[in-house]
């Protein structure tokens, strides 16, 4: 018999490329998506034949319930969220209603529908926020965004759900991962497609903030694997999911210009005070050492590959005159 997932946030970059690999797994795929009067189903489009897509919002317990009753799971992943930092200063309030209180509703829906469901919670390292080492599932949370607040009650409460009705609930909090599906409003992605523009004659430079921030980029394809490990072990638990290798934006931006031949990339990069945060992280990198023993996890795309193809595939949508995203 087919196993059943339910997955919140289909349609973001996760969201899509989960549904791919439990679909190759042989899973039958039922993806939450919120009412509206044209689904955004960009990065699921070409699966929509093969997922049974039903209407939920993490800010209404009622659709939630809904939501798991009709797809009936055995495994939930949350991956459903505000997740635009920058934007979680705008918009604090609700980034903590969907973000954080979000995963309780969810969370409350499946205690009550009484079957034994397996419950995946996507934490975020933003939730480390301050700090200067490789984190690992033991270091102290400093969360520096309403973003990572959020983040960080969901995290707890997950784990709160976990020890008092025995729930098997599992957090992965997975570092910075990107790839060609990742929205245009997120700055590496801003990047690959200012790049491609760029080569094309279409734009002549690009504006972004602090240029010296240091992350751990992995490929978000690797990092769905990750979240599925954690729900085929006999118990739960939580883990860090990262390369362990930091590079710079600066990095980013000349990983990402050397694309198209050009290596002097600062005569294409001039920075903007409005893209500057009130309270940056300057530095995430982590410590997926418990993944790679205890899940067998191991990264497959190297930071250079991942920037390759998210350029790539920028001046392919230009040149096919795709819609992006």
């Amino acid at each position: 018999m087919k196993k059943r997932a339910l997955i919140t946030g289909i349609n973001g970059q996760d969201g899509g490329y989960l549904a791919e690999f439990l679909l190759d797994k042989g899973y039958e795929v039922y993806g939450m998506e919120r009412r509206s009067s044209t689904p955004l189903r960009v990065n699921c489009q070409h699966l929509e034949d093969k997922i049974t897509f039903i209407k939920g919002d993490l800010t209404d317990q009622n659709s939630l319930t809904r939501c798991v009753r009709e797809s009936d799971p055995d495994e939930v992943y949350n991956l459903a969220a505000q997740s635009f930092v920058g934007e979680s200063w705008n918009t604090p309030e609700q980034t903590g209603d969907v973000t954080g209180i979000g995963a309780l509703r969810l969370l409350e829906s499946i205690r009550e529908y009484g079957k034994d469901i397996k419950f995946y919670q996507a934490s975020t390292s933003e939730m480390f926020g301050k700090m200067e080492k490789f984190a690992n599932e033991d270091t102290k949370f400093h969360p520096r965004s309403p973003y990572g607040v959020a983040k960080l009650y969901g995290h707890w409460i997950t784990k709160n759900y976990r020890e008092s009705y025995d729930m098997f609930n599992c957090c992965g909090i997975l570092f910075n991962h990107e790839s060609e599906r990742r929205g245009i409003e997120f700055v590496t992605r801003k990047i690959t497609d200012a790049v491609a523009r760029i080569h094309l004659g279409l734009q002549d430079n690009v504006m972004l903030g602090n240029l010296d921030i240091k992350r751990d980029w992995g490929y978000a394809p690797d990092y769905v694997q990750a979240m599925w490990l954690m729900l085929q072990q006999d118990e739960p638990d939580d883990f860090v999911i990262a390369t362990g290798i930091i590079n710079t934006l600066g990095d980013f931006l000349q990983a990402a210009f050397k694309e198209i031949g050009v290596e002097n990339w600062k005569d294409y990069v001039g920075k903007d005070e409005r893209y500057y945060r009130p309270a940056d992280v300057y530095h995430l990198a982590g410590d997926s050492s418990k993944a790679q023993d205890k899940l067998g996890w191991k990264i497959q795309t190297s930071f250079e590959e991942m920037v390759s193809k998210m350029v790539k595939n920028d001046i392919k949508k230009y040149h096919e005159k795709s819609v992006y995203y």
